[in-house]
């Protein structure tokens, strides 16, 4: 228990830090490349002693079950892909954002908390092969989707 509450608290400071202290087009950036400096790490280990997965889908479901619950302590709530390499995954507690606020007020201020995360599951996806896109969106606090976009090499 006590994990989690220090992750999260050094998520929001970390967030709050560089927003007071580097210009603010640099800040999502930074966050995002924290996050898959991490992701990528955290994938390494998670997979080190499991076999190879066999297709894109069972990745997809490995970040969503084992790889989110390793994090989060949760799994994502829903995933979704029209089969040509979107994928949506949502998590209505999304444990970033349920420490800002429930409410619509800090909605603005979402964006800044889930440049980390992105960064999560770019990283683990990239270590596991699959290069990809991956945005946010957040519509209802604390819920909020994940969009990756698999690039593919023509």
């Amino acid at each position: 228990m006590a994990d989690e509450a220090l992750f999260e608290f050094l998520h929001m400071e970390v967030v709050s830090y560089l927003f007071k202290t580097a210009d603010e087009e640099k800040c999502i950036p930074i966050l995002e490349n924290m996050g898959y400096r991490v992701g990528h790490s955290l994938a390494e280990r998670f997979t080190r002693d499991s076999s190879r997965f066999k297709d894109e889908l069972d990745i997809m479901k490995f970040i969503c079950k084992d790889f989110w619950t390793s994090v989060y302590k949760k799994q994502v709530d829903n995933l979704r892909t029209n089969h040509q390499g979107v994928y949506v995954l949502q998590d209505n507690r999304c444990r970033v954002l349920t420490q800002i606020s429930a409410s619509k007020q800090y909605l603005e201020a979402a964006p800044n908390y889930l440049a980390f995360p992105c960064g999560l599951i770019r990283g683990a996806l990239a270590n596991l092969g699959i290069s990809c896109i991956v945005t946010a969106e957040v519509q209802n606090m604390p819920a909020c989707k994940f969009q990756i976009m698999i690039q593919r090499s023509q």
